[in-house]
């Protein structure tokens, strides 16, 4: 069995949580892609409403998935890719688990046909 530290489960949780929704992850791509924009900038690759976009930066900044700074009036967002640290920890214990389990079947399988 896959043990997963608590603390590292639960980082994991907010950001499976955060990218699970379709808009909060071409956000998250979009920042990653094309680095650094102000919400307006967002808005228009989003195809949702600028309050729309806002609520989901809110999101993926409380999941640590987005930075913000303020330059005078405008904020201007930036992806973290670090934050994905937490899902990608556990995407590698869940791999090895299973890797595993199919090396422990497939030798069991080698045994019956020999």
């Amino acid at each position: 069995m896959v043990m997963v530290h608590p603390v590292a489960n639960a980082k994991a949780n907010h950001v499976f949580r955060a990218l699970a929704d379709p808009t909060r992850r071409a956000i998250f791509e979009n920042l990653s892609r094309r680095g650094e924009q102000t919400v307006h900038s967002l808005t228009r690759h989003a195809g949702v409403s600028q309050p729309a976009v806002s609520k989901h930066l809110t999101v993926l900044k409380r999941a640590r998935l987005v930075r913000h700074r303020r330059e005078g009036r405008e904020t201007h967002y930036r992806a973290d890719a670090d934050a994905l640290a937490p899902m990608v920890n556990w995407l590698e214990q869940y791999g090895a688990f299973w890797r595993e389990r199919f090396e422990r079947l497939e030798g069991l399988l080698e045994r019956m046909d020999g």
